[in-house]
């Protein structure tokens, strides 16, 4: 096991609906070490039944992981002023159930704004979300999205490489946001380990391990098709995990293949095939 990566359960990547207790108890019968907060949920709890809800994770030897982004980015700006309006009693709630960081995405592609157009907005609008979450001392972390079946489909394609996040990252210019990474997009973007060992550890927010489907062109795979870690060996986990070690990054890494076979296992099998599949890329595949 690679020391200070944390064996991360989101039943979210699993196709697992779960209660926050649920996904808990799934995580410790499991061998995890962290678990998706609920974040709508957590900001609904009195302060007692929270006290109650940390000390049950404490007792279970859980911690939090990460939690989801509720505002909405990248439509109108009506929408995302929306979405910013509830977002800092979000944030407060997430502060006092103690977690720590935030993640979400960004679209590789546009219908209607060319790269400037789309930078300039995702810089602005994100970094709002940051300020936010720094307020909190919440730590704000995203994630590229790489294969060619995304970012060529739209007019206008966007940020899907290390590099570009890094651009993006680097013009929000909050010390609060970093960088999601996941094997597969890495794999997609062609990017390699000696960009990862030219990161900070602390520019790494979380990681997401996962493999790709043997057969198959990498242009023509889409991304809701993805395999297990080391499942398949066509993406080299083993060089993906080892540049983390080199860095020393200490987080959570979770499985998130968005995979039919897994979505259709019962929850205790598809979190058990999870935790075998993990362990297995993080002791050398």
């Amino acid at each position: 096991m690679v020391r200070g990566m944390q064996l991360h359960l989101s039943c979210s990547a699993l196709g697992i609906q779960a209660t926050q207790q649920e996904a808990i108890d799934l995580a410790a019968a499991n061998g995890f070490d962290a678990v998706d907060a609920d974040g709508k949920y957590l900001n609904t709890l009195s302060d007692s039944a929270l006290a109650d809800l940390t000390g049950y994770l404490r007792d279970k030897k859980i911690v939090w992981a990460i939690a989801g982004l509720p505002v909405d980015f990248r439509r109108d700006d009506a929408a995302f002023s929306s979405g910013m309006a509830q977002f800092p009693a979000y944030a407060r709630g997430l502060q006092r159930a103690g977690v720590g960081k935030v993640t979400t995405y960004v679209l590789p592609r546009s219908e209607t704004l060319t790269y400037v157009a789309n930078f300039k907005l995702h810089a602005v609008r994100l970094r709002e979300i940051a300020r936010v979450l720094g307020d909190a001392q919440i730590r704000f972390g995203l994630e590229y999205v790489a294969p060619k079946t995304l970012w060529t489909t739209g007019r206008y394609p966007f940020v899907h490489t290390m590099a570009e996040m890094r651009e993006l990252i680097a013009e929000i210019q909050q010390p609060n946001v970093g960088l999601v990474l996941d094997s597969w997009h890495w794999y997609h973007a062609g990017d390699t380990a000696a960009d990862i060992t030219a990161l900070p550890a602390e520019a790494v927010v979380s990681v997401d391990l996962n493999d790709a489907p043997a057969g198959v062109p990498k242009s023509e795979m889409t991304d809701n098709h993805r395999e297990l870690p080391a499942a398949t060996g066509v993406i080299d986990i083993r060089a993906f995990v080892g540049a983390f070690e080199t860095i020393a990054f200490h987080g959570p890494v979770r499985a998130e293949p968005f995979n039919d076979a897994v979505r259709k296992m019962a929850p205790a099998q598809a979190a058990a095939a999870a935790a075998a599949a993990l362990r297995k890329a993080l002791m050398g595949g």
